[in-house]
């Protein structure tokens, strides 16, 4: 072995340990479906992220996130689909009711 080759991997972890995440854009995501919390006993509470049912029928949605649901967290029933907006009226994201 020798010196530079010694050197070049100091460097190498170098780049690798100290460059900011930032630079690559590379920052965790946080899941598109995501389960909030139970309500009331035997229903479980999900978000669902708004891109995932942006390009779906009104009339579609609800089978669209039950598939997603299910897909995701098995053997869940879909109850209710509700649209959650901000002080502006656009959608934000939605709360889905499951019962198991």
């Amino acid at each position: 072995m020798s010196w530079q080759y010694d050197v070049m991997v100091g460097l190498i972890l170098l780049f690798i340990f100290l460059t900011p995440r930032e630079w690559f854009r590379d920052q965790p995501r946080p899941s598109s479906i995501v389960m909030v919390g139970s309500p009331e006993r035997g229903i479980s509470e999900f978000w669902i992220e708004p891109d995932q049912l942006e390009s779906v029928a009104e009339a579609d949605r609800s089978a669209k996130a039950s598939a997603l649901l299910n897909a995701r967290f098995k053997r869940h029933s879909l109850v209710r689909l509700e649209p959650i907006f901000d002080s502006e009226q656009e959608i934000r994201g939605y709360l889905a009711y499951t019962k198991p």
